[in-house]
């Protein structure tokens, strides 16, 4: 690692602010926050890469999770600053109105930290994936299956879900969701109506996609750095064991219990993967990504060599892995990635924290000036 690194003092940033309410519709949070995750980022960078942590209270108990990052909060953030953070990892959902971006006493240390993250602005706007999922059609480089925005807007349900043409099974699913919430395979019109009338209730805004029936797969891309001029892909990590046709939330069912890496014959042998991981490259310098991401694919079929379709861009994806007392399985999609590369956990994270940037060109970023 760079001396910059070495000399790092890095502070988590847990989510402590509920989303705002964005076209009416509100990100669900995690119970807890991702301070299960952050314990694991600060406990493994501290005690496997040697960097100095900052942490809220003095000597967290690696068996619990409360203690090892601050939240995400204006006094949160500036609680890390007073004590000396020169690096924030934002393992939180930030947005247009987050005090990352908002906050006058945070912004007087902008050219002071830098932050793992991606631009709040940015964020909120790709966040909704009815958004992502237009844009990247209209460029026509990319592979995505047929997909909708369904309003509620009052009118008749039935005949509107009649003029899509659609096809069965169909997934219906939150504009703003996280994980697998509120994803469902619905196999006739009357199981679609039940889900469509289920989700409204939660969000007035909803998204149908036809059914990819082939093997899922997801795929971490790193941002750019010295090494890496532009973003790249880990290698591919297979899903399998699904529930009802959608890979179970991984606080529910390990990720490790149903997913591996693709092996280096699977790909020498399938251009498919290679095809996709390349796809997911662009997405992610077409968004303008400064730090991880990650992007799950499904084929079209169950056939053989059959193409991916990209269906779901996540900005905030899951970043627990093993280390602390308890936590041997909690390895993440995006760890177990970077383990077919040969890094550990630890490495993952370090790579992390090399792509730094500072808060000021965090701020500054925009949709307008990609």
């Amino acid at each position: 690692m760079s001396q910059v690194q070495h000399t790092a003092r890095v502070a988590l940033l847990y989510q402590a602010i509920e989303s705002p309410v964005i076209n009416g519709v509100r990100k669900p949070m995690k119970p807890g926050g991702y301070q299960d995750g952050c314990a694991d980022i600060a406990y493994n960078l501290s005690k496997q890469a040697g960097i100095d942590i900052i942490t809220p209270i003095d000597s967290p108990d690696p068996r619990n999770h409360v203690g090892w990052s601050f939240p995400d909060s204006e006094e949160g953030i500036m609680s890390a600053l007073q004590k000396g953070a020169t690096h924030l990892f934002a393992n939180t959902v930030v947005f247009a109105s987050h005090p990352l971006q908002t906050s006058e006493r945070v912004g007087e240390c902008q050219d002071k930290v830098k932050v793992v993250g991606h631009p709040p602005c940015m964020v909120e706007l790709h966040d909704d994936k009815h958004y992502v999922n237009d844009m990247l059609r209209k460029s026509a480089r990319f592979t995505l299956p047929r997909g909708w925005l369904l309003e509620d807007d009052g009118s008749d349900l039935d005949a509107r879900l009649d003029s899509l043409n659609l096809t069965f099974p169909t997934v219906g699913k939150p504009v703003r969701g996280r994980g697998s919430h509120g994803v469902k395979v619905c196999h006739s019109l009357n199981d679609l109506r039940d889900h469509v009338q289920a989700l409204f209730k939660e969000s007035p805004a909803i998204i149908l996609e036809d059914y990819l029936a082939g093997e899922e797969a997801t795929i971490t891309v790193m941002p750019p750095s010295e090494e890496h001029p532009s973003h790249w892909a880990l290698p591919i990590v297979t899903r399998f064991n699904h529930n009802n046709g959608v890979a179970p939330y991984n606080g529910i069912v390990a990720v490790t219990a149903n997913s591996r890496a693709v092996t280096p014959e699977e790909y020498a042998n399938d251009p498919a993967y290679s095809a996709i991981a390349a796809e997911c490259e662009q997405v992610a310098k077409t968004m303008g990504l400064t730090a991880v991401m990650r992007i799950d694919v499904r084929r079209f079929t169950a056939e053989p060599g059959s193409k991916f379709a990209l269906f779901d861009v996540n900005m905030k994806p899951n970043m627990t892995g093993p280390g602390r007392p308890g936590r041997e399985d909690q390895a993440s999609l995006s760890a177990i990635a970077a383990a077919q590369l040969g890094w550990d956990y630890p490495r993952l994270l370090e790579e992390m924290l090399r792509g730094a940037q500072p808060l000021r060109r965090l701020r500054e970023m925009r949709p307008d000036n990609m």
